[in-house]
């Protein structure tokens, strides 16, 4: 599908390319968004998520060091590690700043890491305040739309769910011992969301081609999707909590909406003109906007569901875009080998 407006050359001085994604020398940026800052880890990164005010921007890497940046100048103000950080070196997974309330002084941050280690942080002090060893590779965690729990996910089917207080283990989501039922995940779960404002549902994806649906007063899923292929944050419901949007990492039907009640498929989200890229990262924005991003094509879209056209892509970037996130204020973090883009979009989330 076509992109309007503009097309502007980005640097990547010092970047370094990490798999078999093809690299450019000179990404581009078209249509609408605008290039506020790219900032050079220093290392290859798998995660990004804005604090809840929009004011910064963590990155997590693949030696286990998270980085705290201003998102107003692109500056370092923050490195979260550690003893156990240091010596495992292990890759950050997945971060979620936990929704703010009046017991929260700061930004807390919740981190998980490959080895199983999950990890919460307060921010401004750069102090690693909790610590626990799930006995597996946790690739996923989020909060509830409160903040009272959290959920984690990985390697092996089960999603467990904790208190945001103790930490107590308050439950493990998994299939039954039915053979003739799929009511949970038989392999890795790479994506884990809550619908908005409730916190008992929520919903889940991974590398089974499945899309779970729970309640946290149920061990087994309610119901499923079956098809999508998940293999990172590419799972999102949208604001009204009545559309699905997921992301498949495979060479067709990448990006597909469905109804969350009925399970249907509404929508097949065209490839972009400049090719096919296989999805590792998307998310609803606003009410008509759609964020998109994988490898083989190293592309990020911003997508007008109303049209199914990109409005804006960053394009030819040097290596898989493993995730994005969208600041409360529109600006749209996208991670690409050592390198965080930073863009404001005209969409506010």
């Amino acid at each position: 599908m076509q992109s309007s407006g503009r097309r502007t050359r980005l640097s990547t001085a010092g970047a370094s390319s990490t798999g078999q994604d093809s690299i450019s020398s000179s990404p581009s940026i078209s249509g609408d968004l605008r290039l506020l800052h790219t900032i050079d880890s220093g290392d290859q990164l798998l995660c990004c998520q804005f604090n809840n005010d929009g004011t910064r921007i963590a990155a997590g890497l693949r030696n286990g060091i998270i980085k705290v940046y201003s998102v107003s100048d692109g500056s370092l103000v923050h490195v979260l590690t550690d003893q156990d950080i240091a010596t495992s070196g292990l890759p950050v997974t997945s971060m979620r700043f936990m929704p703010r309330g009046p017991a929260h002084n700061g930004d807390v941050l919740l981190a998980t890491y490959s080895g199983g280690t999950v990890k919460l942080w307060h921010v401004s002090s750069r102090t690693c305040v909790r610590t626990m060893k799930e006995n597996r590779q946790t690739m996923v965690a989020t909060f509830n739309p409160s903040g009272s729990r959290f959920l984690t996910g990985g390697a092996g089917p089960g999603i467990n769910m904790y208190d945001t207080q103790t930490w107590d283990n308050l439950g493990i989501f998994q299939s039954s011992d039915n053979p003739n039922t799929v009511d949970g995940h038989w392999s890795r779960v790479y994506a884990l969301t809550f619908f908005p404002e409730n916190d008992e549902r929520f919903v889940s994806g991974g590398w089974d081609n499945t899309v779970q649906f729970w309640n946290i007063q149920q061990p087994h899923s309610q119901r499923r999707l079956s098809g999508p292929h998940v293999c990172g944050d590419a799972v999102s419901i949208d604001k009204t909590g009545t559309q699905v949007l997921t992301g498949s990492w495979r060479r067709n039907d990448t990006l597909q909406i469905w109804d969350a009640e009925t399970g249907i498929k509404l929508l097949d989200i065209p490839e972009d003109f400049r090719g096919r890229s296989q999805i590792y990262t998307c998310h609803f924005l606003g009410n008509d906007h759609i964020i998109a991003g994988g490898s083989r094509s190293n592309l990020c879209r911003l997508i007008d569901k109303r049209i199914l056209m990109s409005t804006g892509v960053l394009n030819d970037l040097p290596g898989g875009v493993y995730s994005t996130h969208v600041s409360n204020r529109g600006v749209l973090g996208t991670t690409s080998s050592n390198l965080i883009y930073l863009s404001q979009t005209p969409v506010r989330p």
